[in-house]
């Protein structure tokens, strides 16, 4: 996510009315609850509430409920899933978001340089200041992140299937991948126009990513091009399972190279076609089987953000 194209809304501090939503399911466990109640007490009692938002439900009519009551500020409690839906209800509302870091791993609020404590962070937001941003849109859909076809999307798919049958763990989460690799068949064809230049490309995966951090975080190039507003979109290079394994392990081992493991494309308008009618198109861990083409754009609208002072540029 890139901030640094666009100035700050105002540089005083949170005033007015605080809403927190955070994901019912996470809300019953007892260390996000806990974590929620020590921020609720920074915030303090008299300024902020809490509601709860289940997945099923109308996450919109909620947030333009708590605005409609006159909240100043709505801070997603929860991991990268959850800031994507609330910021996907907030574009264009004029409302400050913030984001209290309960994810596995928080690389939206990372990329703000927030705090992981609870009480750190809600701090860190109340001396915070405003800055409208743009966000990637795949579709129409809200990422903030990334959003990827191929190989990716897949792994959390066969995920889901291991996780319904033996339980959410880690080691089940590092099957699932070994699983979709040797499932693999062959890579997608892949039509592609970035800003307006066409090319044919035939790939297992396909990332196109807003985040700096994140690209940071696993020793890959791009982060250039997310400063500059633009999309940083890795093709992985590989026609085999083998392959896969390989770009596996020199991802885990902050190795991989472009040229060798991927191909960067940087563009702020991007189109890509698949060989197959629909397909499966991941976005901040979420996912949906979808009609081809797929149209990355920035967002029209902005989202506000609220950044710690001592925050990124």
């Amino acid at each position: 996510m890139d901030i640094s194209a666009t100035e700050p809304t105002t540089s005083t501090a949170i005033e007015g009315p605080i809403t927190i939503i955070a994901n019912r399911k996470s809300g019953t466990n007892a260390r996000d609850a806990e974590a929620i109640d020590r921020a609720l007490a920074v915030f303090g009692a008299d300024k902020a509430e809490l509601r709860h938002w289940d997945p099923k439900e109308d996450l919109d009519a909620l947030v333009r409920s708590a605005i409609d009551d006159g909240a100043r500020l709505i801070v997603a409690a929860g991991g990268d899933g959850t800031a994507m839906a609330i910021a996907s209800s907030m574009l264009g509302t004029g409302c400050a978001m913030a984001v209290l870091p309960l994810g596995t791993f928080n690389y939206f609020a990372r990329g703000l340089n927030l705090p992981e404590d609870p009480e750190e962070a809600a701090r860190a937001i109340l001396a915070g200041y405003t800055r409208d941003i743009s966000v990637g849109m795949v579709n129409d859909r809200v990422f903030l992140n990334n959003a990827s076809l191929g190989i990716y999307p897949a792994i959390l798919k066969e995920r889901e299937t291991v996780y319904a049958r033996w339980g959410r763990r880690r080691l089940m989460a590092h099957w699932s991948v070994v699983k979709t690799f040797l499932q693999f068949q062959r890579p997608m064809k892949l039509t592609i126009s970035a800003d307006g230049k066409k090319m044919d490309r035939r790939t297992p995966l396909l990332f196109v990513a807003r985040s700096a951090f994140q690209l940071e975080r696993f020793g890959l190039t791009g982060g250039e091009a997310i400063h500059r507003d633009q999309f940083a979109m890795l093709v992985g290079l590989g026609d085999t399972r083998a392959d896969l394994f390989a770009l596996a392990w020199r991802l885990v081992t902050r190795s991989m190279r472009e040229g060798r493991d991927y191909e960067l494309i940087c563009a702020s308008d991007v189109t890509v076609e698949t060989a197959k009618r629909r397909a499966l198109v991941a976005f901040d861990g979420e996912k949906t089987r979808d009609y081809s083409p797929f149209e990355f754009k920035m967002s029209d609208e902005k989202l506000t953000i609220v950044l710690p002072k001592d925050g990124p540029a």
